[in-house]
């Protein structure tokens, strides 16, 4: 050991620098309701995948801030599951005041910080999801639309690395809702819509991306945090995507 003379009294570290913690600590929300519902849709009939089970275990929580779940809805459409998840949620005494919801499928593998790196970058957003990319060696992240371009688009966009990139749509992956946009949107939310009219001609529409076009028509905002790197596992190929 170096000798060294011992002060009766330090103020420690972050004391030293009040504004740079005080900048750290705002960053992070901690002084705000964080309160969180996690759902998880599972396709039935197989077991959850161990990496995917060690991710969730691993998922870090705010201190001191409440989290229900996961809540696991087995055997629906995926469409017909998350809007479940939603209609049980807000129809709870409880959980209906919780501030958000986290959709988390059980194939994708956030970072152990992910959650907490969603509460810092949704700010003034209703949504802001992990940045993940489909399965196979052409995939394609889950960045769509330009929300500068008019009329409302999907069209795939590169990633801007490292930070929160403003889109039309995402995946529902791991996501993070306001609550707050399910109740100033009517049921159903989530639809899967594939359907040709004479007048308007074909529409084809995942559930998630039909979500986000009703919340921009009311003015939502929709981001993705690119600093959250998510794992797209596919159990068939064992692989990581």
């Amino acid at each position: 050991m170096k000798p060294e003379i011992i002060l009766p009294y330090q103020p420690g570290a972050q004391n030293a620098d009040l504004k740079k913690a005080n900048a750290r600590l705002t960053a992070s929300k901690s002084y705000k309701d964080l309160s969180t519902v996690i759902v998880v849709p599972t396709r039935g009939g197989r077991s959850l995948d161990p990496r995917w089970v060690s991710g969730m275990l691993g998922l870090m929580s705010a201190m001191n801030q409440k989290r229900f779940g996961p809540c696991f809805i087995s055997g629906l459409e995926v469409g017909h599951a998350f809007n479940s998840a939603v209609e049980m949620v807000l129809g709870h005494p409880e959980l209906r005041k919780f501030k958000f919801l986290l959709t988390y499928e059980d194939d994708n593998i956030p970072p152990p910080d992910g959650l907490l790196r969603l509460y810092e970058s949704i700010g003034d957003y209703d949504v802001v999801g992990g940045l993940y990319f489909t399965k196979g060696e052409a995939g394609q992240p889950m960045l769509f639309g330009n929300p500068n371009e008019s009329p409302i688009n999907f069209i795939p966009q590169a990633v801007q690395s490292e930070t929160v990139q403003r889109v039309n749509g995402t995946g529902m992956g791991f996501t993070l809702f306001k609550m707050d946009v399910f109740k100033k949107l009517p049921a159903p939310w989530f639809e899967t819509i594939q359907k040709w009219d004479p007048n308007t001609g074909s529409q084809a529409f995942t559930q998630d991306l039909a979500f986000y076009e009703k919340l921009i028509r009311v003015g939502g905002k929709i981001a993705v945090d690119n600093r959250v790197k998510v794992g797209h596992y596919d159990p068939e190929t064992q692989t990581m995507w």
